[in-house]
């Protein structure tokens, strides 16, 4: 049997993990940041080809060589810099997620269903749980701590303070559109179905003052289990397979 007559035992694309589209980006940042090193690299080569060669009495062209490798290599360190940066940005987020992600496997023992990464067309849901205390879709934020500052995070029922700081995007319009489009353009489009999602912003590492009785949850994510805990049960529990057979369909692309 040929190699082309063989195919894969696998059926179904694997749901995807904590992280993955910040994987992802970062596998496309590092593929953009190659030519910003080796293209410097070649320029320098050429200078000290030039130099050498007016050392040796060969035609010399150092000035016009030594100008192309300082503007070439200008422009490659700060373009550089600026996708380093944004690598860093990533990485930190990535960890955030997978942080959260394996904090949110302890649930599956209690039978509920735990889903990472879901994409849409220009964004994507960091996790998402389904149990029969509702649906729930989490969008997690990792940022550096300062030092020397008060690091905590402040909820009022509306606006979100990191270390006294408003951030730009909101989080909670980012968790109500998220929440909004697994309801809307998930759940009810694929089930014909209306069924409640909860908005859950998470901010691991931090210290939360929790603001109860509001539409979006804003916590620790250590917190996450017990506040589910507290709902009342919502779903049935064949609701509840309905919701989760969808959403692994929508990830695996079948849906």
């Amino acid at each position: 049997m040929t190699a082309k007559e063989k195919r894969s035992p696998l059926k179904k694309k694997p749901l995807r993990y904590a992280g993955q589209s910040l994987d992802e980006k970062l596998d496309h940042i590092k593929k953009e940041m190659q030519p910003f090193i080796l293209l410097p690299l070649l320029v320098v080569a050429v200078a000290a080809l030039e130099c050498w060669r007016w050392f040796t009495d060969s035609p010399p062209q150092p000035i016009a060589a030594t100008v192309v490798a300082v503007v070439v290599g200008g422009y490659c360190i700060r373009k550089f810099l600026k996708l380093r940066k944004l690598q860093d940005k990533y990485e930190l987020g990535r960890n955030g997620e997978r942080e959260v992600g394996q904090g949110l496997e302890k649930l599956r023992r209690e039978g509920h269903c735990v889903f990472h990464d879901l994409v849409a067309d220009d964004f994507n849901v960091d996790h998402v749980i389904v149990c029969q205390r509702g649906v729930f879709s989490i969008e997690t934020k990792t940022y550096r701590k300062p030092t020397k500052v008060n690091s905590k995070v402040t909820f009022n029922g509306e606006n979100i303070l990191v270390a006294g700081k408003a951030i730009d995007p909101s989080p909670v319009e980012q968790a109500r559109a998220s929440a909004k489009w697994l309801r809307c353009d998930v759940l009810h489009k694929s089930t014909g179905k209306w069924f409640p999602v909860r908005p859950v912003v998470v901010f691991p590492g931090w210290w939360v003052e929790e603001q109860k009785n509001t539409e979006v949850w804003v916590l620790n994510p250590e917190r996450l289990q017990s506040y589910i805990a507290g709902e009342p049960e919502i779903l049935t529990e064949e609701d509840m397979h309905l919701v989760a057979y969808h959403l692994s369909r929508v990830i695996r692309g079948t849906g």
